[in-house]
């Protein structure tokens, strides 16, 4: 995720499609292109949270250490109040921050 803090919406909110073709001049393409980046959002994110609650792994886990770790219950409350990555795709879109390139155009 890039570094400078922007403020997107932790709630859905609702779009002018006419903004989300603006760069692509299609609709269809314009969501592929921030589908495409909620997954890599998504992917980061996953991965990022699996190396900080892997610190707390143990081998050998009882149930009371699981539910007792505040430590481990803040990061992952942390992580839900976080915007979904696709509000947080949509808005690096709208804001032209995302590096996008259609071959088949290119060709052309």
């Amino acid at each position: 995720m890039s570094n400078t803090k922007t403020i997107v919406p932790n709630s859905t909110v609702t779009r002018d499609l006419r903004q989300l073709d603006e760069s692509t001049e299609n609709i269809y393409e314009s969501i592929v292109v921030i589908s495409k980046r909620a997954n890599q959002i998504s992917v980061d994110l996953k991965e990022e949270l699996n190396n900080k609650l892997s610190e707390f792994a143990s081998s050998n886990d009882n149930l009371e250490e699981v539910f007792e770790n505040r430590e481990q219950i803040e990061i992952s409350k942390h992580y839900e109040r976080m915007p979904k990555p696709s509000l947080v795709a949509v808005d690096e879109f709208l804001n032209n921050k995302v590096y996008f390139r259609n071959p088949s155009k290119e060709q052309e």
